[in-house]
């Protein structure tokens, strides 16, 4: 008997440590994500999601692009797609399109190009922009193929952070020819 309660006497101690080391642990981790080292590793760019810009005549452009270079377009230009890593859920892809001269979207930066860049961890990245006095030019939204906020550099070129929503079907996206 006194053997089964001895047992049973380090099971219990074995399993209370291993709370207690657990909760100083994530303590000490959470304390750490105010450093950007530490955000570094969680919350970064994995990639450039599109490439937007003005141009003379978008569906002229669009149109040659489709004839003499076999880009498949719709309403927003093209998508090139890929796998990301092993997983087949995970596509990866790259937005190409090209806007009016007159359109605002890029505003209020003044130049003619926006490069989209593709990040982990969104939510967690924009707190840190914030805490870093990044401008940030709206709030994050929330569409069913990810998120996006966008933001100004030190030289005012609008930036646009996308978050992927690996588990939509691109499919569904309406296909304009």
């Amino acid at each position: 008997m006194k053997k089964k309660l001895s047992i049973l006497i380090i099971i219990l101690l074995s399993f209370s440590s291993g709370f207690f080391l657990r909760s100083v642990i994530m303590k000490r981790s959470n304390s750490k994500i105010d450093q950007p080292e530490e955000i570094s590793k969680i919350a970064k760019v994995t990639g450039i999601g599109g490439i937007f810009f003005k141009c003379k005549d978008p569906t002229e452009l669009k149109k040659w692009y489709k004839t003499h270079l076999g880009f498949e377009i719709d309403q927003f230009g093209t998508r090139f797609e890929w796998q990301e890593g092993s997983d087949p859920k995970r596509k990866g892809s790259l937005q190409w399109s090209p806007l009016p001269e007159s359109a605002n979207y890029f505003d209020p930066s003044t130049k003619d190009f926006m490069i989209n860049y593709r990040v982990e961890n969104l939510d967690i990245l924009v707190e840190q922009l914030k805490k870093e006095g990044v401008i940030l030019l709206d709030s994050i939204e929330t569409y069913a193929y990810g998120k996006f906020i966008h933001i100004m550099d030190i030289e005012e070129n609008k930036i646009e952070l996308y978050e992927p929503n690996f588990d939509y079907d691109k499919d569904n996206i309406i296909d304009n020819n």
